[in-house]
């Protein structure tokens, strides 16, 4: 049962078709887990606390540097050189200490990523590569556990929701991951407000699953572009023969 305090904090919540204090209840009993606390996992995870998700996991095992500041909002200047995953647990238990948090400052490995997913009910890619991209694929695939695909790269930005069994995952769509002359953000940049954008899209995400509201972004990938401020949205189908979830996959989703 809420609170009399959270009966107020999580009000526009309650108002809102298909949350109530029952789906509210069941984002206080939610768990989400963000694999990387900078770009994308900022915002997601602000909105995230500020719904009342109860449960939230950070994993990053970088620090804060100067460079950061210009997107990565749950960090500030006087926390430079801090573990990313403390400065950001710090920030989001100000904002709504009913939240219990996982800090882990240390990378996203084969070795940790099966026990730290099957802890959570949702999972947030906010990682900037694609090899923990493909890990964090591989393991929510062979357990069943959905998450949301975001990446962002000078003005624009993409998302996509990958529910195992009912469409595609990320293998599907990018079967291998860009060559080394590929442009990063470190090359060609990128604006701070587009992590923001595609950041509150995972939470958004995040959300309706714990509730059961609406439609996700599956099999849909959302692409951003702030020049233009136009989104596109492409339908993608699930490939048979993708490495990961499909037919011929030991353990795959026929």
């Amino acid at each position: 049962m809420l609170s009399a305090e959270q009966l107020i904090r999580y009000k526009r919540n309650i108002l809102l078709a298909g949350c109530g204090e029952a789906g509210q209840e069941r984002l206080l009993a939610g768990k989400v887990l963000l694999i990387g606390a900078g770009g994308l996992g900022s915002p997601a995870a602000y909105y995230l606390a500020a719904a009342g998700v109860g449960g939230l996991g950070l994993i990053d095992p970088d620090v804060v540097e100067l460079s950061n500041l210009q997107r990565q909002i749950l960090h500030n200047t006087g926390d430079l050189g801090r573990p990313k995953v403390d400065s950001a647990r710090e920030k989001l238990l100000a904002l709504n200490p009913d939240l219990k948090i996982e800090a882990v400052a240390g990378a996203f490995t084969r070795e940790n990523a099966a026990a730290l997913i099957a802890r959570y009910d949702f999972v947030i890619d906010c990682t900037d590569n694609f090899p923990a991209r493909y890990l964090l694929n591989e393991v929510c695939v062979r357990s069943g556990r959905p998450f949301v695909y975001g990446g962002v790269l000078a003005y624009a930005g993409q998302a996509m929701t990958i529910v195992p069994g009912r469409g595609p995952c990320l293998r599907c769509i990018f079967r291998e991951a860009p060559g080394e002359g590929a442009p990063t953000t470190g090359q060609v940049g990128v604006l701070g407000a587009v992590p923001g954008v595609i950041g509150a899209i995972q939470a958004t995400e995040a959300v309706k699953y714990l509730l059961g509201a609406g439609e996700l972004l599956t099999g849909r990938l959302l692409t951003f572009d702030a020049l233009t401020m136009t989104f596109f949205e492409a339908k993608v189908q699930r490939d048979p023969d993708c490495p990961v979830c499909g037919r011929k996959q030991s353990g795959g989703i026929a």
